[in-house]
């Protein structure tokens, strides 16, 4: 079974929505922050929102923002039954071999302090560059090509 990612087109908003909503809530509750549905909607037309395959099958998503330094992860969001197979891993390579492409030399996240998918990240070469309030500011500075 090959993993791919696909461009998301505005069929896939609910998914993507319903998916990190179901995700965060918990996160947002614990931390006394709002849920706007019509904030997540507006994002999502200005991000790169890419759908996770597996074949036919639809396994979560990515939603990327970029500026002159860095590729934003901004939503990386797996179904349950999908996790810790290894996908997550395989969605990071990608966005890796991306960011290279658009020669950007580092890639950026921020993840709930209390999110265990910092664990992921951590053993992806992503550090903790700083904090803000309730979450992780995380960074993976790509070696230079030839290095």
């Amino acid at each position: 079974m090959t993993l791919y990612l696909r461009p998301a087109a505005n069929a896939d908003l609910r998914f993507a929505r319903d998916l990190t909503r179901q995700a965060m809530l918990p996160y947002y509750a614990r931390h006394d922050l709002l849920w706007l549905d019509a904030g997540f909607d507006q994002a999502w037309h200005w991000r790169d929102n890419r759908v996770i395959c597996r074949d036919t099958v639809s396994l979560g998503y990515i939603s990327l923002s970029r500026d002159t330094q860095a590729l934003f992860i901004r939503e990386l969001h797996l179904l349950p039954a999908h996790r810790g197979q290894g996908v997550g891993q395989w969605v990071l390579e990608q966005v890796a071999l991306l960011a290279r492409s658009e020669h950007l030399p580092r890639i950026r996240l921020m993840v709930f302090k209390v999110n265990p998918a910092q664990r992921l990240y951590s053993r992806n070469g992503f550090e903790v560059v700083g904090e803000q309030d309730s979450f992780l500011r995380m960074e993976l500075v790509l070696p230079r090509r030839g290095h």
